[in-house]
């Protein structure tokens, strides 16, 4: 990137002012391009003002190593969206398209960044003023979502609710996943969770028991009886108009990022078409004597309805609409085709398009999962063992080991640090007193796994004054770091307070 960005150094260490740019960003923030949380959200940065950011780290560090330094690396987020860009430029070179037409202001292609709400502080705040000191254009809409629990509970490891994507693919279609979440996902940043027992209702009741079962009824009467012709006009081209004249309605709800609501609005539509069929009743038409032609209108009339609400989840579902498409025997789907019906058409033999999700399938990925976890926790732990045990350090003498004073803590309140990557900020009781503790375990921890837990914390460390407040101690942790630390957890009986000697 190049530019007037403005980036200072002091003190060996190299600062990004962020303040030089926060009336753009005020501007910015406040002209529809997030939404409201994220707006407020950024409103409280803007009122306790502005920090230099600091965009340098010292050697052991993973990254780009700073030109002309000797051991200082840019910051992983200053670096990580500039390689965001950095793709697109290289995927402009390869196709002969011009960068700058997209990059600088001016340009009429929408920019749109998904991000998650953890990393609002470097995709709302930083980014945008990077992007503005570098001459480039800032993103049309910033995006954020939530987190995903598993029951209710914060993917992890060790409690077994973490599932990876493979597992999941190995047992199951990865389109009921997406409907899931579409299912339950709003145009906000709240969390959003698996239940299992959910997800297997949900799908089976709605893609498996309302949408493919329209088709199902419908085309074996057609194949069967009318070689796979759908009669040459609508039996009910009121209810038909009425789902087509839903299209506007439901683009907008895409459109706003309003998932669930899209979805429920066309499950709504599935179900007047399934009451539509249990009233007409063409199985019991098909029994009597001169229904033939019923039959084939109440059929096709099914089929143009069920091919309205594939055309509905197509953002959804592409594959499940692909193969719709070709049942149908239709080229792709397109929105602009919804309002015109299949009239006279030949389809083909029907194929079922999904099946049941069983209760086998739902305990085998829960059963891999743990045992993914187990192989990959031994694993580590032999790795552990053999290769990052640190050496001893030098001896020390007994009235050195007794100048520090170890007492067991109570962790009352555990909270994310803004603008820190590594810290979490915690409050704990030591009995006589309550301590403020920043502590570089965020890459391990959550702060709500924190809470209500016993550790051990150096009580008599001098207090550090930081960026972010006051540390008025240490607790202590194992491990050689990232998400491999742990706290120490003293056994049952200990109290706050109690020195450990």
């Amino acid at each position: 990137m190049s530019g007037a960005t403005p980036i200072t150094k002091e003190s060996e260490h190299y600062f990004f002012k962020l303040g030089d740019f926060e009336k753009t960003l005020r501007e910015w923030t406040h002209s529809d391009h997030l939404q409201p949380e994220v707006t407020r959200k950024l409103g409280e940065w803007f009122d306790s003002g502005l920090q230099d950011w600091d965009i340098s780290r010292d050697a052991p560090y993973f990254g780009f190593e700073i030109p002309d330094t000797e051991n200082k690396f840019f910051y992983v987020w200053m670096d990580a969206p500039i390689g965001y860009l950095a793709s697109f430029k290289n995927y402009c070179e390869r196709e002969d398209v011009d960068f700058d037409s997209f990059m600088k202001s001016g340009s009429d292609t929408e920019m749109v960044h998904f991000i998650g709400k953890d990393i609002i502080y470097f995709h709302a705040l930083f980014w945008p003023a990077m992007l503005e000191g570098a001459g480039f254009r800032q993103p049309d809409n910033i995006y954020a979502h939530g987190f995903l629990t598993v029951d209710g509970k914060k993917m992890s490891k060790s409690r077994g609710t973490f599932i990876k994507a493979r597992t999941y693919l190995n047992h199951l279609n990865p389109e009921y996943l997406r409907y899931y979440f579409a299912a339950k996902l709003g145009s906000g940043i709240d969390d959003i969770d698996l239940s299992l027992e959910d997800f297997q209702t949900r799908i089976n009741a709605d893609l498996v028991g309302k949408v493919v079962n329209i088709a199902s009824r419908c085309a074996g009467f057609l194949t069967k009886r009318f070689e796979g012709k759908l009669a040459d006009e609508l039996s009910e081209p009121a209810l038909f108009r009425d789902f087509a004249n839903q299209a506007e309605a439901i683009a907008k709800r895409y459109e706003a990022r309003e998932f669930g609501q899209a979805m429920r609005e066309i499950m709504a539509l599935a179900d007047r078409a399934n009451v539509y069929i249990d009233e007409m009743k063409p199985w019991v038409l098909a029994k009597e004597e001169g229904k033939d032609n019923e039959v084939q209108a109440i059929c096709s009339m099914g089929i143009n309805l069920f091919r309205l609400l594939v055309a509905y989840l197509k953002p959804v579902l592409p594959r499940t609409a692909e193969q719709a498409e070709a049942f149908l025997n239709i080229d792709s789907l397109q929105w602009s085709d919804i309002a015109s019906p299949l009239l006279g058409h030949q389809i083909n033999k029907f194929k079922p398009l999904m099946t049941r999700i069983e209760q086998d399938k739902i305990e085998a990925i829960i059963a891999d999962s743990k045992d993914a976890m187990a192989a990959e926790a031994t694993t580590k732990a032999v790795n552990t063992q053999t290769s990052n045990i640190d050496p001893l350090t030098d001896e020390i003498q007994f009235d050195d080991f007794a100048r520090i004073d170890l007492r067991i803590a109570k962790i009352v309140n555990a909270e994310h640090v803004e603008g820190a990557d590594k810290l979490l900020k915690l409050t704990l009781d030591i009995g006589l007193a309550e301590k403020q503790v920043f502590a570089g375990i965020k890459s391990a921890y959550a702060p709500e796994e924190l809470v209500g837990k016993l550790t051990v914390m150096v009580a008599n460390l001098a207090p550090r004054k930081m960026r972010f407040g006051l540390s008025e101690g240490m607790v202590l942790a194992a491990g050689p770091g990232g998400k491999d630390l742990f706290i120490l957890n003293p056994d049952e009986g200990a109290q706050p307070g109690m020195r450990v000697k």
